[in-house]
């Protein structure tokens, strides 16, 4: 899928924030090491924002950015010719970012999101702004990148955030952690239900609500 087809699955933006915290504290409590973790959330970004930041662990990453004028993602995958490290010098594939709102230009040139030549480091970009009826992305073309089913990484890093059910979490948790969290306690958190001390022992047996505190605050979690 490409960043065009997954931005028309995604929710509206207050639900995307929503699932974000839900899938980040599932991540908080199977795994205590925030570097093992693939989704982490963080309600206070600074000036206003909130920001989502998945990483795969092999050098692709996402981040969403939740503002008061909508939200604005970008993604990279570093293997997909549209990386911009690709080219010499780096550059972004044609047609990235070229319709971005004004409202998210200070994103587009984030320094956290560049890349050591000072390229905004993405192979898609996605963005919302409040009034808007859908998400956006740019008018990328697709030719010479061969059959890759997901050329950009765009379904990779968000095809979790599109699944309006803990299905693909608790798929995703099989695979990443090798363990079957109970469906009834992960269904609890992916629906922002306040957290418990039994739950959390029903998702990792080995969790406690307590070493969970710094993870609740950050994800401005309901407890």
């Amino acid at each position: 899928m490409t960043a065009q087809e997954v931005a028309a699955a995604l929710p509206d933006i207050d639900t995307l924030q929503r699932r974000s915290q839900a899938v980040a504290m599932l991540d908080a409590i199977l795994s205590p090491e925030w570097e093992d973790r693939i989704y982490s959330y963080t309600a206070d970004w600074g000036d206003g924002t909130a920001a989502t930041e998945i990483r795969d662990g092999s050098g692709n990453d996402c981040f969403i950015v939740f503002t008061p004028d909508g939200a604005f993602i970008k993604g990279l995958d570093h293997e997909s010719p549209m990386a911009p490290g690709r080219s010499r010098p780096p550059a972004l594939w044609p047609g990235l970012v070229d319709d971005v709102p004004d409202v998210f230009a200070d994103l587009v040139t984030e320094p956290a999101f560049a890349s050591l030549d000072g390229v905004l480091n993405a192979t898609f970009c996605m963005w919302r702004q409040r009034h808007d009826t859908a998400w956006r992305a740019g008018a990328v073309h697709y030719l010479g990148l061969g059959d890759r089913a997901d050329p950009d990484g765009a379904w990779q890093m968000l095809g979790v955030l599109t699944d309006p059910t803990p299905q693909s979490y608790r798929t995703f948790a099989a695979t990443y952690f090798e363990v079957d969290p109970d469906p009834v306690a992960v269904d609890h958190v992916f629906n922002l239900r306040p957290l418990t001390r039994g739950v959390v022992r029903r998702i990792n047996p080995q969790a406690t609500l307590e070493e969970l505190g710094a993870d609740i605050t950050s994800a401005n979690y309901p407890t």
